[in-house]
Order: structure tokens, then C-alpha cells, then sequence
């Protein structure tokens, strides 16, 4: 089937197109050797709006300007390096993330991670979409069109809606219209804010030595406790929300294009924007103290603010393009039975709702905080047990990618992994513990008695890791297939039976694996 896909005679587009209707493994002959997509590709979706708000966010809770860089380089630095480890997955196997996680939580159990992925690409798409609007009323306010006084429901909703439109668009396209995208837009964008950057850090007076707030500049204790949460944010909380995104883009490189490329490629594509443009809102925050986007932007650069926020709006389109597309895989993985354009135009309206939610939102930073750390509680543990299975586990027993694509009611997998299932949720519930949130509800009491510490990322991931190490391996030894080696052991008692089949779960491999 995968052969008639990839050489269909109409070219090499619609076999693109035909490979990323249903979901499949990519077959190598529908891959790309090109390693550049995977840098303009997550250059792309960093070179946003958030990411200013990101680094400006540091300085409004209290931080100074060196606390907040060094959290952000220190942080995305370990995030980065981890995140490039899901796209080594994603080349190896052609698979989607969701569609990998079946092996670790069942063919029904993984409906649940599934669920959650396809909400998070919802909501992402909101939250970026938002920060488009505030960017846009701005620039509209300075054009006169709009009262920047009033809250402008009405035209945020309209503008919301044209914008939806653009990406939902260049997602119905798939991969090469995505890479398409990153690879002409991001050069230009790259320069523009290049101009941004001289202009803010060589004409203006930015306070380089910013420690903190006048008179409540935070010391001691307070001083890490908020380095730590801030690190949970938006220093390796940040590469960590990418983990689930990783496969569905790097499936489509081919198998032959060295590791090393691949990961540096993706791994330098994030780090780059992420870090620069934190460290440009953190700059332009210790004169403003704010972390709202368009306050930033108009405040900080007057004029210069029009032709700015016009190429800036690339960013945030760049980025939920990425979200509509995941959110489809991981909608088909929940085995809804639709092509990955009808989910896109889906996902779409239920954003429009998401967008509506955080217009309606005042305190901006405390809702952004909010978000970002309850998606640390899930991907952190998620991310460990599937480190600890594709890195440990399945390499020690090797089951085969095909299995994942098995229907319902496979005896090539299980229905619910429970060991996975346990891990995540022991999982989450550590990171809880650990977590010290903007909300009360998200101050876990261990992070709380630690006088604010924020440890919730390695708690999880170390927890469910751990967890996942101690019981997945009995689950994933029941259904591999009966290895080579183990014909020598089992010939005896299998020629007994007169020639009769072997069976298609390795029982002799459970043995084998449970005495080593």
C-alpha cells in the first residue's frame, strides 16, 4: 500500500498529499533529504510575539535582567536537547508522536494522552491567536481605526476570524506547504528583527543592570524560588511543551540523512529564536515593566511599531499552523474516522472559542503562567516514559513500528498499558506535588514547604520514568514477536507440537527478558 502511495503517477505532491490524508507511516520514498525544512520549521514557530512576552514575563515577576537570562539560556538549553531526542523518533520510525504512544499506554489506553494533545493544539492556537490581536489592535490604534481605550470585542473577533482563515489554509496543504512557509518567511522576518534588536539595544536606554523592582528587589530564598518557577515557565517548560509536537514533522525526513543533522538542525532552530527574543523582552521590559505584547512593541518603538507588527504577525501564523496540523494527527490517532483537511477546518471554530476565552482574560501574565505550567504537569511525564520505552526499552526488545497502525482489538498490542497509564498519572501527580503556580490550586505542598522552589519538571519526568522502568518492560516483552534468538530455546518444544504455528506473542521472550 505504501508503495502505490509514494510512486502515484500525478507527482510527487499529491503522494505527499495522499501519505498525510490517513494516518500511516511515511514510507522513505515520500521523504525529503533535505534537513533544512526541520531548522525553518521550528525557526518559524519561535519567531513569535510569546516569545517576547516570555522573557519579559521573568522581569514582571520579579526577576532581574541576568536572572532572567541566564533562566532562559540554562533552561531551553536542557529543553532543546531533550526536544531534538523526539525528532530522532520521529525520522526513525515515520510515525506521528500520538501514534509512538500507543506502544507505551495501549491502542485504547493512548486515547487519553491523544485527547489531551489535540485539546493543547486547540488552545495553543488560541493563545497564539491572541497575542495576533493585541499586536493588531495596537497597530490599529495607532493608525486611528480603532479606540485602543475600548475593549474592541467586535473587531478582535473579525480579525480573529481572517486570521484563522490564513492558517487554516496553509495547514490544509500538509508538510511541504508548512516547510514551504517556515522557508520563505522566516529570512525576512529574521531580518526585521535583527533591525528590532539594534534599535532597541543600541537606541534605547535599556537598564542592563535591572536587579529587580525598586525597593523589593528579591534576594535569598525568594530570589530562586522564583528563578525555578520561572524556569518551569518559560526556560525548560518551554522546550518541554514541544515534546509531543516533534515527530509529526521530523517523520517526514528521510531515514538516510545522518542523526546528527537532523537534531542539530532542529535542536539550534528552537534555542535561537527562543532565546533571542526572551532576551529582547526581557531588555525592553525593564523599561516598560510590562509583559503585554502590544505595550511592548508600540511603547518601545513609536513608528517604527507599523512595519514591525505587519512582518511580526508571521510568527504566531507560523507557530499555529503547527497546532492545527498536530491537532489532526492526534484527532486521528483517537481513531476519528475523518481526513486530516476536515479535522484542520475543525480545529479552526474550536479555536475561535478558545480566543474568545482569553480576550475575556485581565491579567494576561497570570493566565499565560497558568497555561504553560499546567502543560509541564502532563508533557514532563509524558516525556519520560517515552524516553525511557523508545531509549531503554524497546531498543533491548525491538517490537516493530507496524504494529502501531494495527486496528482495534490487535494482539500485537494492548488494550491499555497500564504500566504507562500508572506511570503518567504517578507522574502528574509528582509534578503537582512539586509545582508552585501563579494559582493556589497549582501550589503542590512539597514546593510549598520548599518555600516556593519550583521542581515540578524534574519531579514528573524522574517520577514517571522511573515508574515506567520498573513495570513497562514485563508489559512490552508480552507482545513482541518471537525473536530469532529465542528459536534455538523454544525449537524443541515447538516442533512437538507436529508443526504447528508459532504463536504471535513471544512467550519464550517474556522468560528470556524477566531473568535477565
Amino acid at each position: 500500500m505504501h508503495e502505490n502511495l509514494s510512486t502515484a503517477t500525478p507527482g510527487a505532491a499529491t503522494a505527499q498529499t495522499d501519505v498525510e490524508q490517513n494516518l500511516q507511516s511515511i514510507p522513505e520514498s515520500a521523504r525529503t533529504r533535505s534537513v533544512a525544512g526541520q531548522f525553518w520549521i521550528w525557526a518559524g514557530a519561535n519567531l513569535a510575539p510569546i516569545n517576547w512576552v516570555l522573557g519579559a514575563l521573568g522581569v514582571q515577576l520579579g526577576l532581574g535582567f541576568a536572572d532572567t537570562v541566564t533562566v532562559l539560556v540554562v533552561g531551553n538549553l536542557i529543553g532543546m536537547a531533550l526536544f531534538g531526542l523526539f525528532v530522532l523518533l520521529g525520522q526513525r520510525t515515520g510515525a506521528t508522536g500520538m501514534v509512538l504512544a500507543r506502544a507505551v499506554f495501549g491502542r485504547r489506553g493512548n486515547y487519553l494522552p491523544s485527547a489531551i494533545q489535540a485539546l493543547l493544539g486547540i488552545g495553543w492556537c488560541a493563545v497564539n491567536t491572541w497575542i495576533i490581536l493585541d499586536l493588531v489592535m495596537a497597530l490599529l490604534g495607532k493608525l486611528g481605526l480603532v479606540d485602543p481605550e475600548q475593549p474592541n470585542i467586535g473587531p478582535k473577533i473579525l480579525v480573529a476570524f481572517l486570521i484563522m482563515s490564513a492558517q487554516v489554509t496553509i495547514a490544509w496543504f500538509g508538510y511541504k506547504a508548512i516547510a514551504a512557509f517556515e522557508k520563505w518567511t522566516v529570512p525576512p522576518t529574521i531580518l526585521v528583527l535583527i533591525a528590532m534588536s539594534a534599535v532597541a539595544w543600541f537606541g534605547m536606554n535599556i537598564d542592563w543592570g535591572y536587579a529587580g523592582p525598586p525597593g523589593a528587589v528579591l534576594e535569598g530564598g525568594a530570589r530562586i524560588a522564583a528563578m525555578t518557577t520561572v524556569m518551569t515557565v518559560i526556560g525548560i517548560g518551554w522546550g518541554i511543551t514541544w515534546f509531543t509536537y516533534a515527530a509529526d514533522y521530523s517523520r517526514f525526513v528521510s531515514k538516510s540523512v545522518p542523526r546528527h543533522k537532523v537534531y542539530l538542525a532542529s535542536v539550534f532552530g528552537q534555542f535561537l529564536p527562543v532565546v533571542w527574543l526572551g532576551i529582547l523582552g526581557a531588555s525592553l521590559a525593564t523599561k516598560s515593566g510590562t509583559a503585554d505584547p502590544g505595550h511592548l512593541i508600540v511603547d518601545n518603538f513609536g513608528v517604527l511599531a507599523i512595519p514591525v507588527l505587519f512582518l511580526v504577525l508571521h510568527g504566531p501564523i507560523a507557530t499555529n499552523i503547527l497546532n492545527i496540523y498536530t491537532f489532526s494527527v492526534a484527532a486521528q490517532a483517537l481513531d476519528i474516522k475523518a481526513k486530516r483537511r476536515s479535522l484542520n477546518l475543525f480545529v479552526g471554530l474550536l479555536a475561535l472559542v478558545g480566543v474568545v476565552f482569553f480576550i475575556l482574560q485581565s491579567d494576561f501574565a497570570s493566565t499565560l503562567s497558568t497555561w504553560l505550567g499546567g502543560l509541564v504537569a502532563w508533557v514532563a511525564a509524558w516525556g519520560g516514559i517515552m524516553l525511557v520505552h523508545y531509549f531503554w526499552v524497546d531498543k533491548r526488545g525491538p517490537a516493530g513500528v507496524e504494529r502501531l497502525f494495527d486496528p482495534v482489538g490487535t494482539r500485537r498490542l494492548p488494550a491499555f498499558n497500564w504500566a504507562g497509564i500508572t506511570a503518567l498519572l504517578v507522574g502528574i501527580f509528582a509534578t503537582w506535588l512539586f509545582m508552585y503556580g501563579v494559582l493556589p490550586i497549582m501550589q503542590g505542598p512539597v514546593a510549598t514547604a520548599m518555600g516556593g522552589i519550583d521542581l515540578s519538571w524534574l519531579a514528573g519526568g524522574l517520577v514517571a520514568a522511573a515508574v515506567y522502568g520498573a513495570l513497562g518492560p514485563r508489559v512490552h516483552a508480552r507482545y513482541l514477536p518471537l525473536p530469532a534468538a529465542a528459536g534455538a530455546q523454544s525449537a524443541a518444544g515447538t516442533q512437538s507440537a507436529a508443526g504447528a504455528p508459532s504463536q504471535p506473542l513471544a512467550e519464550g521472550a517474556v522468560a528470556n527478558l524477566v531473568n535477565d
